[in-house]
């Protein structure tokens, strides 16, 4: 079900004047792998660990249970002692809320390497003194991190739910519709419109359940249900292989216990296990 709002976590833009670098925790990332000590499981750096690598960027993230946090851009060369795994090879290995640490620090990292230049004139940005951005020393341009706001949406008709499998995955399978919002779109229309694009129908009662920072690569993705009103299924061609009316009780293979997705299953499966009892 819906993962509490993590409250150990509070996000700060500075560092305050004296930072204990040795309780400090590092997440660290080479290109898009995260670095982690070899023969442990992935979790963040200690200062000790970072000191001996090349560090290219820096980014305070803000203060985990007392101890600050950092974004470290590194380039390790084969240091021994070290191992590299992806973000995704996170998900259901490590504590919620470490995962969501490493995708902010992911997100920053990304961010500063791609704004390093103004997109504007052209000269090297540095962090803005007191906000979360990049700014131009030449023209003021200002670069804030971006977000990529999407919809994803369980489609609902009595006891059955619409599941389908996107083109580029594995046969068996299956998952909720999503899709990212357009310019000059509200939530709510990206879902009718993307329903109707991917499976063909319509859809009526939009109710909002939740959200879910999902950072491949800075997706924040935003939790609906919506009842079935008309149609019949016709799949997008190269988006969508195939979709189905699953009964509540008789579902495929579906997304683990991490997904939006699935808390939105689990969420329609509670409800009618409450309505039958």
């Amino acid at each position: 079900m819906w993962p509490d709002t993590p409250d150990h976590f509070v996000s700060g833009i500075k560092p305050a004047a004296e930072v204990d670098c040795e309780r400090a925790l590092y997440f660290a990332f080479e290109g898009e792998a995260m670095l982690s000590r070899s023969q442990a499981p992935p979790a963040a750096l200690s200062y000790d660990d970072v000191r001996w690598l090349d560090r290219r960027e820096s980014i305070y993230l803000g203060e985990l249970d007392g101890r600050a946090c950092f974004a470290v851009e590194v380039k390790c060369d084969g240091v021994p002692g070290f191992a590299t795994c992806s973000l995704r090879a996170l998900l259901g290995q490590v504590e919620q809320q470490v995962f969501y640490l490493a995708g902010r620090a992911f997100q920053l990292i990304e961010w500063a390497r791609n704004h390093r230049f103004c997109g504007a004139c052209g000269t090297e940005t540095h962090q803005h003194e007191d906000d979360r951005a990049r700014v131009c020393p030449n023209c003021g341009h200002i670069a804030y991190p971006r977000l990529s706001p999407s919809m994803i949406v369980l489609v609902w008709r009595g006891d059955e739910i619409l599941l389908a499998r996107n083109a580029a995955w594995p046969s068996g399978f299956f998952s909720t519709l999503a899709g990212f919002v357009e310019p000059g779109e509200s939530l709510e229309q990206t879902v009718h419109r993307e329903v109707k694009e991917e499976v063909g129908l319509k859809v009526t009662n939009l109710e909002y359940k939740g959200s879910q920072s999902w950072p491949f690569p800075n997706a924040l993705m935003l939790g609906f249900h919506a009842e079935y009103e008309s149609g019949e299924i016709v799949c997008q061609d190269e988006e969508i292989a195939e979709a189905h009316w699953y009964k509540w009780d008789s579902l495929p293979s579906i997304p683990p216990g991490w997904a939006i997705s699935r808390w939105l299953i689990d969420e329609f499966v509670h409800r009618i296990n409450g309505v039958r009892h």
